[in-house]
């Protein structure tokens, strides 16, 4: 195992734990830190990540998300808990049938929307209390301006298989 893929490893382990007494800023870095864990890793020197980053990132974002989610479980909320515990449970099955079949497409059937309304649903807590999450209709609204930028996101990353990283090595200039 290289420093890097070490470091990016022990970041990703230590660092979400912010989210269980900062939600937000801790969920946003631990958001940030999965999309830069490639960048990070090429900056201590070659290797990447090896082959079985896949994996390894699943099991890194699935640690972090379940942070997430146990923080979601404390909302007093119902509906906004609820929807938070389907999309996690959605998205965790995703993973499993992925890491199964090594089926690309899999992570764009099975979005990652979970972080996104967990996200949401703390901006919403902390800046706009007066937006109303109370009726399904709502949540379902919601939830399709989230999927807007996921989707986009999830098949960019594993239908195209474009390297976002590679586009941040250069404008990093590392």
């Amino acid at each position: 195992m290289t420093e890097g893929q070490m470091i990016v490893i022990g970041l990703r382990l230590i660092v979400p734990l912010m989210i269980l007494w900062r939600p937000l800023p801790g969920g946003i870095i631990a958001m940030a830190l999965d999309a830069l864990d490639v960048v990070i890793v090429e900056f201590f020197g070659e290797g990447g990540m090896g082959s079985h980053y896949h994996s390894i990132d699943k099991l890194l974002d699935t640690w972090y998300l379940s942070l997430e989610l146990w923080v979601a479980l404390s909302w007093t909320d119902r509906l906004p808990r609820l929807t938070a515990i389907v999309l996690f449970v959605y998205r965790l099955i995703g993973v499993l049938i992925f890491e199964i079949t090594d089926w690309r497409p899999t992570m764009f059937i099975f979005p990652n929307l979970f972080e996104n309304w967990f996200l949401f649903v703390l901006f919403r807590n902390r800046f706009f209390p007066g937006v109303r999450l109370d009726t399904w209709k709502r949540i379902a609204g919601w939830l399709f301006v989230l999927y807007i930028p996921k989707a986009g996101q999830e098949y960019m990353l594993h239908i195209a298989q474009a390297q976002p990283w590679d586009w941040m090595k250069g404008k990093l200039g590392i």
